[in-house]
């Protein structure tokens, strides 16, 4: 099941949201070994997860965290302009029709083929999101490796400018067209979605 909570919902979503973040802190924190705080010692959050973000959730059937992805909007601060503005040759990309993608995480501990349906099915949740919403164009920051994953899942993403090494790690700015010929490049890689999305609003 693919949630879609922003601030019209999100007051309603608390089992969907308390997962992702205690995934995200297994992930980031624990897993990957973030230099980041813990909330209470058991959820990852930070300034950007406001009234602004918007969050794709894949759940299953008991509303437990399974993939995720924050969006967040670019005609404000986002972490791309923010903190990393140094990974672009150029302005970095803004506007309306421009999302960020932060927070990409699959929960640990659910088995390969569990994961790999989320992962789909959240990979093309966020392409049918961009379709639904006029957003034209995804951002974000990605580990070298994970870059070459992303871009090898059939969609027109490319670097913004080259890796840069950050606290150890080779990092890469990247963009994601999306247009009407993403969903079936995503399906000729492999990658179809078994989620139903049961919330689509997105935030104002």
């Amino acid at each position: 099941m693919l949630r879609i909570i922003d601030h019209q919902n999100r007051a309603s979503e608390h089992r969907a949201l308390r997962s992702m973040f205690e995934a995200r802190k297994r992930v980031f924190i624990d897993l990957l070994k973030w230099d980041i705080p813990a909330l209470a010692g058991r959820f990852e959050l930070d300034h950007f997860d406001d009234v602004d973000a918007t969050y794709l959730i894949v759940t299953d059937a008991d509303g437990e965290h399974l993939a995720s992805a924050r969006l967040l909007l670019t005609t404000r601060p986002a972490l791309l302009d923010s903190l990393f503005p140094e990974l672009v040759d150029g302005p970095v990309p803004r506007g309306a029709d421009v999302l960020e993608i932060t927070r990409f995480c699959l929960s640990p501990g659910i088995g390969a083929r569990q994961r790999r349906i989320a992962r789909d099915s959240l990979l093309v949740g966020l392409a049918e999101f961009a379709l639904a919403n006029g957003i034209r164009t995804f951002t974000g920051v990605a580990e070298l490796a994970w870059f070459r994953q992303v871009e090898g899942f059939g969609w027109d993403c490319r670097p913004l400018g080259p890796p840069q090494l950050h606290s150890g790690a080779a990092l890469v700015a990247l963009r994601i067209d999306i247009d009407g010929s993403t969903i079936s490049r995503l399906a000729a890689a492999g990658i179809i979605s078994k989620a139903v999305a049961v919330s689509a609003a997105r935030a104002a």
